[in-house]
């Protein structure tokens, strides 16, 4: 019964519902939405859709935790602490532009497709990575770090 509880039992049982009802709630959507032809997105099946999402998340996760992780890393060590600021810098304006306007600017160079989106997913990802690499590095006891 403890287990019944769970919002987040509740939660995926409500999101694989979604996932495989997609499909049947055309009637509902058509009520709800009369003046729409088409509510429901009818070129690819929910369940593909939501498959390539979760590789375009773990693609871009991937790369920001790379590249998050590794400059954290990199201008922490005597050899990079110089950089820290401009790579600080670097991310913070990353995380500025408003991913409409990546968007806006990637797509006419690399057309539509999931590489302006990944790109765009990367640039966001990228400054929570890297401060939270910093701030991680920055709470070892400096008796645990041996050089």
């Amino acid at each position: 019964m403890r287990l019944l509880r769970d919002p987040l039992l509740w939660l995926v049982a409500l999101f694989v519902a979604l996932l495989f009802l997609m499909p049947y709630s055309a009637p509902l959507f058509s009520a709800l939405f009369p003046e729409l032809p088409r509510p429901v997105y009818q070129q690819e099946s929910f369940v593909s859709l939501t498959l390539a999402h979760f590789w375009l998340v773990g693609i871009s996760s991937i790369f920001a935790i790379v590249v998050g992780a590794g400059a954290g890393i990199a201008v922490t060590r005597p050899a990079g602490r110089e950089f820290r600021p401009q790579v600080e810098t670097i991310a913070a304006v990353g995380q500025t532009f408003p991913p409409v306007a990546v968007l806006a600017i990637a797509v006419p160079v690399m057309g539509f497709g999931q590489q302006p989106a990944i790109i765009a997913l990367i640039l966001y990802g990228v400054l929570p990575i890297l401060q939270a690499t910093l701030a991680g590095l920055a709470a070892v006891p400096a008796a645990a770090i041996s050089v």
